[in-house]
């Protein structure tokens, strides 16, 4: 595999451990916890690993481990900084105990089930570390949910002895992690299974999960090419830049892009949700800062939309619910997908049947079709970018006719997806997945099993980072998914009454005005701590 120089140079880093992983480590347990809703049900699904303590790492006296194997499984999108949670498990591993081994699994958790693997020694470790991306072992978007499958990957877990299972991803990853180690539990098979916090969406994060890694990395690079494009924006001075950024269930990415680059417009679905805004409010929203730069001689400008935008006006979100519920249905999945609209449409209420027909032709077709495997609209290749250009330049039209605009509209579109999720960690990210890896071998190594491994405190210095593991059952709520009632690890939003927000909120009518644009430029892997070393401002507002 040839190497660039920056690799070769990041290689060398040396990420930093919390102290209650460095050396001897011991188990220090908190309370008994439960479900955060739906209480009863939750614990009637996890018998084995619910109300199971908080559990924290401190400094321990050395003791002796016998030599186990590990697997390590890479679940869903990419995200920076899952090889260093895995050189963190082969560090961890090897420290307790040289003849530790760690198999990876191939492309996600299919690999479990199709026994496709390879043993990551030192050689194939040492050319990851520090690295964006999860070739290592590839990824896959298999879910974990069926005994058959539960049993296939026992056979490959019987045949290389492996003692326990890291499965690294989001939310849906760890809750499937969460029924794999309740299954094994439950079967007394003596298999342990443990998540690791990823999504570059920020939405996996609550009390005990502070953020998910990737996130810091992704806002920064989405961030540095927000900022090139407000430049160029403030040099040219005739365009206005519709900017989609990841962030299909949350508006976490769109909110500390903005923090970090304050564009004109920023929309955040949550509050649009709240304010029950609908399609056209936000069209009038973004025209009227148009109309109003334009008489200020400043037709220019940029707005960051969150992905998942459209699925938060509650009229298509009712709309996209029905249709979720319709396409359910065994007859509607064995239809062609002309045949598909047709009934869709046919099932409709009154009142979403108007609001589907009110939409364009391809962004109706798109909300009536294809479904991610988790029975998703798969909103990232909705267009809302253009499709709200569009909609503002016509009624910009109207208003020029009206007198109540004589400016000029040129746009330019983006979509900031993969452009964030490989890139190299930045150095909060090599840190945090690295303890996070660490963290995962000392649950393995203390016999926990449906655990997520957590880094908390992460706003201070790396050294006073606070490492342990939370029960997966604790962040678990029941959701309907595909039609019925299911145990999902609940969402993180952005809380309208959150600091991150409120911030937002308290400057954004300045930045619609005036041209306040920052450029933060690329990530920074050496120099100062004040340049490189900084937390999201997100993390930097919740934690005061």
């Amino acid at each position: 595999m040839e190497i660039s120089a920056l690799q070769k140079a990041r290689a060398a880093y040396q990420p930093k451990l919390p102290k209650g992983l460095k050396g001897a480590v011991k188990v220090k347990e908190g309370a008994p916890t439960q479900s955060v809703d739906n209480q009863e049900e939750i614990k009637k699904l996890f018998p084995n690993t619910y109300g199971m303590p908080l559990v924290e790492f401190v400094p321990g006296e050395e003791k002796s481990f016998a030599p186990m194997n590990v697997g390590v499984i890479l679940s869903g999108g990419q995200a920076p900084g899952g090889h260093n949670v895995i050189t963190g498990i082969f560090d961890s591993l090897k420290a307790l105990n040289p003849a530790n081994r760690l198999f990876g699994f191939i492309l996600g958790p299919g690999g479990l089930v199709d026994h496709d693997y390879m043993e990551l020694t030192a050689d194939i470790i040492d050319k990851y570390r520090n690295t964006g991306g999860f070739d290592m072992i590839g990824s896959g978007r298999t879910k974990l949910e069926k005994v058959d499958q539960f049993e296939k990957g026992l056979e490959i877990i019987r045949k290389l002895d492996i003692k326990a299972l890291v499965i690294i991803g989001g939310d849906d990853s760890n809750t499937n992690a969460c029924v794999l180690a309740e299954y094994y539990a439950a079967q007394n098979y003596g298999v342990q299974v443990i998540g690791c916090p990823k999504t570059i969406d920020g939405d996996l994060k609550n009390d005990q999960i502070e953020t998910s890694f990737g996130f810091d990395t992704a806002c920064k690079t989405y961030s540095e090419l927000i900022g090139n494009i407000e430049r160029d924006c403030n040099s040219a001075r005739k365009y206005w830049h519709f900017i989609k950024v990841m962030g299909r269930s949350a508006s976490h990415i769109a909110l500390e892009c903005a923090l970090q680059t304050q564009p004109n417009i920023c929309l955040i679905s949550e509050e649009v949700e709240a304010k029950e805004q609908s399609l056209e409010e936000i069209v009038n929203y973004i025209a009227n800062i148009v109309a109003a730069r334009a008489a200020e001689g400043n037709n220019f400008g940029t707005i960051i939309i969150p992905e998942g935008l459209i699925e938060f006006i509650p009229a298509i979100k009712k709309l996209i619910a029905q249709l979720n519920d319709v396409l359910a249905l065994p007859e509607a999945k064995e239809m062609g997908r002309e045949e598909q609209i047709d009934f869709a449409k046919s099932h409709l209420t009154d009142e979403n049947l108007a609001v589907f027909n009110s939409l364009p032709t391809g962004v109706a077709r798109q909300l009536a079709l294809d479904r991610d495997p988790h029975g998703n609209v798969q909103v990232s290749l909705i267009e809302t970018e253009k499709l709200l250009s569009t909609m503002v330049s016509q009624k910009l039209e109207r208003m020029k006719k009206r007198g109540e605009y004589s400016g000029k509209f040129a746009t330019q579109h983006h979509f900031f997806g993969y452009e964030g999720r490989c890139a190299a960690p930045s150095n909060f990210d090599a840190d945090y997945c690295y303890a996070l890896g660490s963290s995962a071998a000392q649950l393995i190594a203390n016999g926990k099993t449906g655990y997520m491994a957590i880094v908390k405190n992460t706003t201070a210095p790396a050294d006073e980072w606070i490492a342990g593991g939370v029960p997966i059952t604790m962040m678990m709520n029941m959701e309907k998914r595909n039609g019925e009632m299911k145990p999902v690890i609940r969402k993180a939003l952005v809380e309208l009454d959150g600091a991150p927000f409120k911030t937002f909120a308290a400057n954004r009518e300045k930045w619609a005005k005036e041209t306040a644009y920052i450029y933060p430029g690329p990530i920074q892997y050496w120099g100062p701590t004040e340049v490189c070393d900084q937390p999201t401002m997100t993390l930097k507002l919740e934690q005061k």
